[in-house]
């Protein structure tokens, strides 16, 4: 009897589970629909804007230049299908009128930018730059390139494609497209050409702008000379968009740069951090370390986490060691793979590698041998939340697990004040408080 009712019991979470999946795959077919219906009916221009690198970086400042113009909904970092559905269906449905939707799109597997595009309807396409990332699922450059070509894909005749025309297989989108198409770049071809392109921390970007009304001389509050391209992505469609050349220049140089991409952190009387923990693709390391290499500072130090689709190449940590210790005064591998970096004993014995495996390890080394006025670059994907070493300098950071897997950055979640074995009960009474606080107003108290 006793085996028969753990049968029954079985079945019954099997059918709960069932049910469940049901309920959830109903739910969000019903938000599909809902999406369609407020897109279908909304005026907004919409901006759709991918490329491998610089996407999110382009997509707000794109957004910050016209909001000088009208009401601007921004989508950026949170760049998937689920995210662009509940940008429509909800968001937007309660935004009243909007002038500007201006929305990333990532490429994490086949078919995805088509699904959002289809969505999106996009009157214009920003594509950046294709580099090999998702090496897993895409395997070549051309793989990526025909997944970011399905944005320019979806663009109507009277749509616009402003594509990067120093890439090849960005500027191959141009063939067959069907829109209208404006470049930028630094080859002479380009639409909107970029030239005498600086920046050497504490000297922050400047570039030329030349178009067909002349030129514009950019200031932009980024570290390093590569955020050109963003820049210059961000500055392209806006002009194209008719917004005045005077009030682009205005909103780029007071733009507020995205958390953790080569951000700048300068603690009083303590150290200057490069925070570029968002994301480290391997096409993307030599750029951060040549960002610092031309960083002026006595003294500078790399803290490198994990190189992105690259977790198990003790090959490529020994290559971006032999380049990091050629800048750097000190190199501080951390993370599961702080072995892989094939430094020699030499170089252990004297301190110039240094193998912490935490982010709290790495925090308490620095805390006990910083120099003012020093560089330190941390450089990591996101999953190891290595900005917690730059805010444990203003802020009291509890949270030190290794490994939280949260894809948010510590600033966005806000809880790195709170142990992470706490979080759960510190959430749950926040919730409390604050259904007790609206009960309170319902009341009358």
């Amino acid at each position: 009897m006793a085996r028969r009712i753990l049968g029954w019991a079985k079945s019954w979470r099997g059918v709960k589970l069932e049910l469940l999946k049901i309920r959830k795959d109903l739910g969000w077919a019903l938000r599909r629909l809902q999406a369609r219906w407020v897109r279908a009916r909304n005026k907004a221009t919409f901006i759709g804007i991918t490329g491998s690198s610089g996407k999110s970086t382009s997509t707000s400042l794109l957004a910050h230049i016209l909001a000088a113009q009208g009401k601007v909904h921004l989508q950026a970092q949170a760049n998937t299908m689920p995210a662009l559905i509940r940008t429509l269906y909800k968001r937007l449905r309660k935004a009243g009128k909007v002038d500007y939707v201006v929305f990333e799109a990532g490429a994490s597997d086949f078919g995805t930018i088509s699904a959002m595009a289809q969505m999106l309807k996009p009157s214009v396409a920003v594509v950046t730059m294709i580099r090999l990332e998702h090496f897993g699922k895409f395997k070549t450059l051309e793989a990526v390139a025909g997944e970011k070509r399905a944005l320019v894909g979806a663009l109507q005749p009277d749509g616009l494609a402003v594509l990067n025309c120093d890439d090849p297989l960005v500027i191959g989108m141009a063939s067959g497209a069907k829109c209208q198409i404006a470049t930028f770049g630094q080859s002479g071809e380009a639409d909107y050409r970029v030239s005498d392109v600086h920046a050497a921390y504490p000297e922050l970007l400047r570039f030329t702008l030349h178009w067909r009304d002349g030129s514009l001389n950019i200031q932009a509050p980024f570290p390093g000379e590569q955020f050109w391209l963003p820049t210059a992505a961000a500055v392209a469609a806006a002009l194209e968009l008719g917004v005045p050349p005077e009030q682009v220049v205005a909103r780029t140089a007071s733009f507020a740069p995205l958390p953790n991409r080569s951000t700048v952190q300068e603690v009083s009387a303590g150290p200057k951090f490069l925070v570029d923990t968002a994301k480290a693709p391997w096409h993307s390391l030599n750029i951060a370390l040549e960002m610092i290499a031309k960083a002026k500072g006595a003294r500078k130090r790399i803290v490198l986490g994990q190189i992105s689709d690259y977790a198990g190449s003790s090959r490529k940590y020994g290559a971006a060691y032999n380049i990091a210790r050629e800048i750097a005064d000190e190199v501080i591998y951390t993370g599961d793979n702080a072995h892989r970096s094939r430094a020699s004993q030499a170089d252990r014995d004297s301190g110039r590698f240094i193998e912490l495996r935490t982010a709290k390890e790495v925090s308490d080394h620095i805390k006990r041998t910083a120099v003012p006025g020093e560089l330190i670059l941390l450089k990591s994907s996101s999953n190891l939340h290595l900005e917690r070493i730059a805010l444990a300098w203003t802020h009291d950071v509890k949270c030190w697990v290794p490994i939280c897997r949260k894809s948010e950055s510590c600033q966005m979640c806000g809880l790195y004040e709170v142990p992470f074995e706490e979080q759960r009960d510190f959430l749950a009474k926040r919730k409390l408080a604050r259904r007790r606080h609206r009960f309170r107003w319902l009341l009358g108290g």
